[in-house]
């Protein structure tokens, strides 16, 4: 059983897991986990001069997307006639989280809260209640999630995750991604995937939006290690996005694509009252 503990930094940080394998969280900053280590060797990157201030968003670590993925047009989405804005990746990253520490049943997990209030209704007009588990295991990271619509109508929204792998040499990637076209997340184009990218552009940003599985792996040679992303099916689409000359690539699972509270595409709707369960997991193996 891994133990948690907590540090006093900037802000405050609950440290799950043992010497070898643990995660670092700091709900203060929209509940994110900043590091993840197996083996003693870290998972995620972080730009750590960029956390430190709170104004800037967070380059780095697993931050949460909700109840966006992605940007809208100018920012603007509609709902019953009235336009709200909403700025990327909604507003579950920015922020705080409420914690409460687990342990049952031979398993130690942190349990993280979010709640609607005045300030999250005026940019999107619904009562709920997100609860996300943080689960560690020697070479795994779970994270599920329960969303409850706690309003009188039913709540559109999607969820994703924005990890920040550590990468070696772009050019030792090997990619198995289910599925056999991509959209240019600039162009809107389509384009047919074969397994690499041109690792020359100065931005890549793909959304991999006909999946015919729900997991996906990035080999990374240069470090010999295996990253595998699992995902249940509420995860519509996978997300690839990296810069080039930054030591860090992007493997994105969203239950929805760019601008779905406008479009209407794959977008998740809660009847009120109403809880939805979902996960998903990192997987880490050296060889």
């Amino acid at each position: 059983m891994f133990s948690i503990s907590l540090e006093q930094n900037q802000y405050k940080t609950y440290i799950l897991g043992d010497r070898q394998t643990k995660i670092s969280v700091v709900p203060e900053r929209g509940g994110i986990i900043t590091r993840w280590q197996v083996q003693g060797q870290d998972i995620f990157y972080l730009d750590e001069e960029r956390f430190t201030h709170p104004e800037l968003s967070v380059r780095g670590g697993n931050p949460i997307l909700f109840p966006i993925c992605g940007n809208l047009p100018d920012n603007i989405y509609t709902y019953q006639g009235q336009e709200y804005t909403l700025k990327q990746h909604g507003f579950a990253r920015d922020l705080p989280w409420e914690v409460e520490e687990v342990q049952a049943d031979n398993l130690t997990y942190l349990t993280l809260h979010l709640h609607s209030s005045e300030q999250t209704k005026a940019v999107y007009p619904f009562e709920f209640h997100l609860a996300f588990s943080y689960i560690l295991s020697d070479d795994s990271l779970e994270i599920r999630q329960t969303f409850t619509n706690h309003s009188s109508q039913p709540m559109p929204f999607s969820v994703g995750f924005h990890p920040y792998l550590i990468v070696g040499d772009k050019n030792q990637l090997e990619l198995t991604i289910p599925s056999a076209e991509y959209q240019d997340q600039k162009t809107k184009e389509y384009q047919p995937f074969s397994g690499n990218f041109d690792w020359e552009r100065d931005e890549i940003d793909v959304a991999f939006k006909k999946l015919e599985g729900k997991s996906a792996t990035v080999t990374d040679h240069s470090r010999r290690l295996k990253l595998t992303l699992e995902a249940d099916d509420i995860f519509s689409t996978f997300v690839f996005w990296t810069l080039k000359g930054k030591d860090f690539y992007c493997i994105e699972p969203w239950s929805a694509p760019r601008n779905a509270i406008n479009t209407g595409e794959k977008l998740s709707i809660l009847e009120s009252g109403g809880s939805l369960t979902a996960s998903c997991k990192l997987i880490a193996n050296f060889f």
